[in-house]
């Protein structure tokens, strides 16, 4: 048994209540320990003082910076998340920041290259990359299953938060807070964006948000299409302004041999369908791991500090996902295709297939 990892929180709301849905099991088998906590709302810490008896009650974000764990976890809201992590990073702690690692690029930049000139992990939500749909989903395409993937389309928007008012403020929108997981899984299956068109806009002027009725200032509308060069076209539909969607898969991926289809949404996957031209009918391959968390990261964070292997979610896929949806943003307003610049490395799941054998082989003496 390792020493646990020994974990600190920054920002103890909604999101927080469900990493800490993966967090106890974490301590409970002595894989993680929580060392401090701090929210500027006091009933908030105290609800994480009694998930996590004995954990410290910091009285500032930078107090729990300098606490002696081994990572922290910000889970602020979306404004902070540049500064913060690049704080945690200059303290030497692996950090895991919740989506999007920034909303500036300049902001953004400075952490992908703190994070090629160190050894701590960066683990950027969405986590959307680790779940075993993905996964598999990803496999096949690298198979070229369904051939050249050429047109692909992503859905993810609901009717939008009634609490926090930043959601809605310059920082916040539906861009960062759902088309981020939209883009981040398309990127990860069909590569780097070459150019963007948007339609980006504010279709609900007041939200009535904690009670209280305010100007909506952020974007809750948009329809992006993304190219990704080679003629392979996608699009996201995005926005706080989708009050329901029925059976429209969270992903579409049409490929030259066949067709491929994330059912679910792409943070919370129920299985995934195949049509191959050669056999002519759908294959449907249900849920296998219906529980996913989309918190998973943290699990992902802890399990590579251990073994020391990198982790599959990169810094240079945030930054490019955040470089994207700003660029949709620009888009709208001007009126004009927009390039992207960066590029980010192919996910690599090697390191996590080596330790799911040597797993197996724990429990399996035939292998």
């Amino acid at each position: 048994m390792t020493n646990p990892v020994r974990i600190s929180v920054i920002g103890l709301g909604r999101v927080f209540e469900r990493y800490a849905l993966v967090l106890e099991p974490l301590v409970r088998s002595g894989r993680a320990e929580v060392v401090a906590v701090y929210d500027p709302a006091a009933d908030r810490s105290s609800v994480a003082a009694t998930l996590f008896p004995g954990v410290y009650i910091a009285g500032s974000a930078e107090e729990v910076i300098a606490s002696d764990a081994d990572a922290v976890l910000v889970l602020t809201s979306m404004n902070e998340h540049g500064a913060l992590t690049a704080a945690a990073y200059q303290a030497g702690k692996h950090v895991l920041v919740e989506k999007p690692m920034a909303t500036s690029l300049g902001e953004a930049a400075a952490l992908v290259r703190m994070s090629h000139e160190s050894d701590r992990l960066m683990v950027c939500a969405p986590h959307v990359l680790l779940s075993p749909t993905y996964r598999e989903m990803h496999a096949r395409l690298s198979r070229g299953e369904i051939g050249d993937v050429k047109l692909a389309r992503a859905l993810y928007g609901w009717a939008g938060p009634w609490w926090g008012e930043w959601f809605y403020q310059p920082g916040g929108g539906a861009l960062f807070d759902l088309g981020v997981y939209n883009v981040t899984s398309l990127c990860g299956f069909l590569g780097p964006v070459k150019r963007v068109t948007a339609l980006v806009g504010t279709a609900v002027k007041e939200r009535l948000v904690n009670g209280e009725l305010m100007s909506v200032t952020a974007d809750d509308n948009a329809q992006v299409l993304l190219d990704f060069g080679n003629e392979v076209y996608a699009s996201v539909a995005t926005g706080f302004t989708i009050q329901k969607y029925g059976r429209a898969p969270a992903i579409e991926l049409y490929g030259l041999a066949g067709s491929m289809n994330m059912l679910g949404d792409d943070w919370a996957p129920r299985g995934f369908e195949v049509w191959r031209s050669d056999t002519g009918y759908w294959e449907l391959h249900d849920e296998q791991a219906p529980d996913w968390p989309w918190t998973d990261g943290l699990n992902h964070l802890v399990s590579c500090i251990e073994r020391g292997v990198p982790s599959v979610t990169r810094p240079e896929h945030a930054y490019h996902a955040l470089e994207v949806m700003l660029a949709a943003m620009q888009s709208a307003t001007e009126g004009r295709v927009v390039d992207i610049a960066s590029a980010f490395p192919s996910p690599d799941y090697s390191h996590e297939a080596s330790f799911v054998m040597d797993e197996r082989r724990k429990h399996d003496t035939s292998l």
